[in-house]
């Protein structure tokens, strides 16, 4: 009895079984249409993207306004003649922000994709104490690194400037560079380092012919993330900087003190258009290396 119902049961749920692919797909697509319409991970989507670019668009729009208020009076480039004209002070600022920027990212990935290759590749005492100090900039507060370079560059009585911004900059954006480029090395193919010394060729040509290009993604990303992080950076930029080497967010800082300007929100509009133009090179970029290797 109890074997005649297994069967029942079981033909029952095979002539539910769809018995064909058009079947499947149709019914996906039926469960596709007739499932909730409302869905709770899209509305968390939906409302943090309005929370991420709602003030995008404010800015956008009030670049535009015609006065310093808050209130939308009148369409007017004022403040973007008022940018590119009366603004030196502003553009300094933003030259010395790019020059600590890339100066301080070549140095940072330089370093960070040494510093991978070696401690992924080799093996020496203290690899792992390496390991856990090449990441405590990350996860320190940036107060604590701003003061701990205050006192060591008084300490070796250099004076505060460009350079202290440089050598700050670098030493914090260096652990971002080191696990980009060690999270590619981890998906390295190690056969074609053996495969290029069966070949002939030397530690230097494996290094800078095989090794560099398969990993040139995350050096890039590296790259890229040491830029973001020194552009944006205000903590420890404003411990360690001196006459002369005022950044763009400590000149903003500065501004805003004394109210709000709607020359900032003209430059944010640059800066975004710039930002995004960047973004869309280096992604075809990307794809055209992906594509040639």
């Amino acid at each position: 009895m109890s074997k005649n119902l297994a069967m029942l049961f079981n033909d029952a749920f095979k002539a539910k079984r769809p018995k064909s692919e058009n079947a499947r797909h149709a019914k996906r697509a039926w469960k596709k249409r007739g499932h909730l319409k409302f869905s709770f991970s899209k509305l968390v989507l939906y409302l943090t993207i309005l929370f991420l670019f709602i003030p995008l668009i404010i800015i956008f729009v009030y670049s535009f306004n015609e006065s310093k208020g808050s209130e939308f009076t009148k369409f007017s480039l004022v403040w973007y003649k008022e940018l590119f004209v009366n603004s030196d002070d502003l553009w300094h600022s933003l030259l010395n922000s790019f020059i600590v920027a890339f100066s301080s990212a070549i140095v940072s990935t330089i370093l960070g994709t040494m510093a991978s290759i070696g401690v992924n590749w080799y093996k020496f005492k203290g690899k792992k104490l390496i390991q856990t100090l090449t990441y405590l900039p990350m996860v320190l507060p940036e107060v604590i690194i701003g003061i701990s370079m205050v006192i060591f560059f008084s300490g070796i009585h250099l004076p505060l400037g460009l350079f202290t911004v440089f050598a700050a900059h670098t030493t914090f954006c260096l652990p971002f560079v080191f696990l980009m480029v060690n999270a590619r090395l981890d998906e390295f193919d190690y056969s074609i380092v053996e495969a290029s010394h069966d070949l002939g060729a030397t530690e230097v040509q494996t290094m800078t012919k095989v090794v560099i290009p398969a990993i040139m993604p995350g050096i890039l990303s590296g790259f890229l993330m040491a830029i973001t992080m020194s552009l944006e950076d205000f903590v420890i930029t404003f411990f360690v900087s001196g006459p002369g080497s005022t950044t763009l967010p400590l000149y903003v800082y500065s501004m805003i003190r004394f109210g709000v300007s709607p020359v900032i929100n003209s430059l944010s509009v640059v800066m975004i258009v710039f930002t995004c133009l960047i973004a869309f090179l280096c992604r075809k970029g990307l794809k055209g290396f992906a594509a040639g290797h």
